[in-house]
């Protein structure tokens, strides 16, 4: 397993975003974390990568307890609202990018190229964050993603702001990653997007895990988003549409 999660518990005051939340995600593939607003999808991605602390409860990535910074140049991360300072070019923050994940100098210039191209941000290579829309912004971020050699790609939102042709973009990369033999793992509310792409999933709720497969298990009697549904329509009280501002 890339990352496995052991009964995680983290409060934020009295509030409980995670209860004893477990989680197996494999090698290889793309798995999705689904669940409502306030489920709990972003605080365990924070988690993950050591922006906060857990109270209880144990979390390993590549087989490692997630301390420390040493596994982190093995993850790339792209959160729902990437930013910037804006005084940076399209170019500076991708460098910036690859330096921290030590991409080599011989390599650095051609691998910024080429992720500019592929992000589609030829023509705003030279333009500051403070210029761009939300859509462009999350396109420097899916650049980013494209520059070193991560073993783990973490995704949160990663379609929001996009248009048709950044989430076809997007949806591309990932392919892509996922047939070099990486791992991807994602949230995304877009469902049909997600039944496209994934190979395993999990719904948490209220920060309780409710169930993970393979997404072919999910899909036998149906979409994606009717299997979502129907699994969290038993009480309609336990859906948690909040927007928490930790999520």
């Amino acid at each position: 397993m890339i990352i496995e999660a052991n009964n995680l518990v983290k409060f934020y005051g009295l509030n409980q975003a995670l209860n004893s939340f477990s989680l197996k995600v494999p090698v290889g593939g793309v798995f999705a974390l689904l669940g409502p607003n306030g489920a709990g999808k972003t605080t365990f991605i924070k988690c993950l990568l050591g922006l906060i602390k857990i109270e209880s409860g144990e979390l390993k990535v590549f087989g490692d307890l997630a301390t420390g910074d040493q596994f982190k140049r093995r993850v790339s991360y792209l959160p729902e609202r990437f930013s910037f300072h804006g005084f940076y070019t399209t170019v500076q923050v991708v460098e910036l990018y690859a330096q921290a994940k030590g991409v080599d100098p011989n390599e650095m210039s051609e691998q910024i190229s080429e992720a500019i191209k592929k992000a589609g941000l030829g023509e705003l290579r030279d333009k500051k964050m403070s210029e761009m829309s939300k859509g462009q912004r999350q396109r420097v971020g899916i650049a980013c993603l494209m520059v070193g050699d991560s073993d783990l790609i973490i995704l949160d939102e990663p379609f929001s702001g996009l248009d048709p042709l950044g989430i076809r973009d997007l949806k591309k990369l990932i392919i892509e990653l996922k047939n070099k033999g990486k791992t991807i793992f994602l949230n995304s509310h877009i469902l049909s997007e997600v039944e496209s792409l994934c190979d395993y999933y999990a719904v948490i709720n209220k920060g309780e895990l409710i169930e993970q497969g393979e997404l072919s298990s999910a899909l036998k009697n149906g979409s994606l988003e009717e299997h979502f549904y129907q699994l969290l329509s038993g009480d309609s009280d336990s859906l948690n549409y909040s927007e928490d501002v930790h999520e």
